[in-house]
């Protein structure tokens, strides 16, 4: 075990509470690069300035850097610092704040769903991007395609991909980036959230492209976080068949997977100047993997940490980030997750039936599910 490994390990919680029981940031010497586990540390690490998302000498991964993907990835706000990440986040932010959750449930149940095996990949990767596009103004048509260019679009983000997977992404990123320029053209648009979003960046010094980077940008991040919220959600009632004992209380189920088992496990940050962090001396070129799902199960962040609980109070979590990284989408990422569960939950699904193994991933826990023969 590592701790990379360790994100679609079957249970990697108690070789989490070992790390942590080593310190707060200690260094792994077999990956070469530093672990924040505690939640102290990991609070200091996203909030320290000279932490970085990206390292200075590769902002683009060397991988993707002549292609469409590449052009894309640069400018992400998640992938930028100072002014590249503060105007895209100023753009979309507030929007994404005021969504609407009982039109997120209608484009929801509008959508045709099967309790299967088949039917919950449908409903965990394809319909939370479909949600998306519907809000920023595609139709349903336009919604199905980019759902499929966008699984297409996230092997640029993986280190696992291989050649053939990165040039589909940057086909992808084209095409999605088609879609958007079309979008944009019609003067009067029909979602208030793309007006609002194309309002706000007209105000800042952001160079135009950025505005179609970040808008594909809520279709990847949405891509497998929200449909490992939803996974995780379904694990978590297999292995707790008391949690379907009469009404599912999904918000609060949600709000506890999140914490408990979530699907965003780690991220990196790397350091750009010399730092002292949770007295560890730093040098500039160091790499952090922040253990965020680690963190989660501090004690010091939430009592009983290892215990599932429904009405935990004062319930803290660090699975969207924090400071200046913080997603900007978990309104919107924890509504699509609690309307998709009630639905496929209303379907009375045969959960006992289903099997599952994790998605190959560094930082994601994302449960595919399969049907017992």
């Amino acid at each position: 075990m590592d701790p990379i490994i360790a994100a679609t390990h079957a249970d990697p919680y108690p070789y989490y509470a070992q790390l942590r029981a080593e310190g707060g940031l200690v260094f792994h010497h077999g990956l070469k690069l530093w672990a924040a586990t505690s939640a102290r540390a990991v609070a200091a690490v996203l909030a320290h300035p000279d932490c970085h998302v990206r390292p200075a000498h590769e902002p683009v991964p060397k991988a993707i850097a002549g292609g469409m993907a590449g052009k894309v990835f640069g400018q992400l706000m998640r992938m930028n610092e100072g002014e590249r990440q503060r105007c895209p986040r100023s753009a979309i932010q507030p929007g994404l704040a005021l969504i609407d959750v009982e039109e997120v449930n209608a484009l929801v149940r509008s959508r045709l769903l099967s309790p299967d095996a088949d039917g919950l990949y449908k409903a965990m990767f394809r319909g939370p991007v479909c949600v998306v596009a519907a809000l920023l103004g595609f139709t349903p048509a336009q919604g199905r395609v980019i759902s499929e260019l966008t699984a297409d679009f996230v092997a640029c983000l993986s280190p696992l991909s291989d050649q053939a997977q990165l040039d589909a992404a940057h086909a992808a990123a084209e095409q999605l980036s088609g879609y958007f320029i079309e979008l944009l053209d019609d003067p009067a648009p029909q979602s208030a959230l793309l007006g609002g979003i194309r309002q706000r960046f007209a105000a800042t010094p952001t160079d135009p492209d950025a505005l179609i980077a970040n808008l594909l940008g809520l279709f990847s991040q949405t891509y497998e976080a929200t449909a490992g919220l939803i996974g995780n959600a379904l694990v978590a009632l297999i292995r707790n068949p008391s949690l379907s004992n009469g009404p599912i209380r999904v918000d609060e189920l949600l709000a506890e997977v999140q914490r408990f088992d979530p699907s965003v496990q780690n991220t990196r940050r790397f350091v750009a100047a010399s730092c002292e962090i949770d007295g560890v001396s730093l040098n500039p070129g160091d790499v952090i993997l922040v253990l965020l799902a680690s963190a989660n199960r501090d004690s010091q962040l939430n009592d009983h940490p290892d215990a599932y609980l429904l009405d935990r109070p004062q319930r803290r979590s660090f699975t969207f980030g924090a400071g200046r990284h913080q997603c900007p989408g978990q309104v919107l990422a924890m509504s699509i997750a609690s309307a998709t569960v009630m639905q496929i939950m209303q379907m009375k699904p045969a959960l006992d039936r289903l099997t599952w193994r994790y998605r190959p991933s560094l930082n994601g826990r994302i449960p595919l599910f399969a049907d017992l023969s």
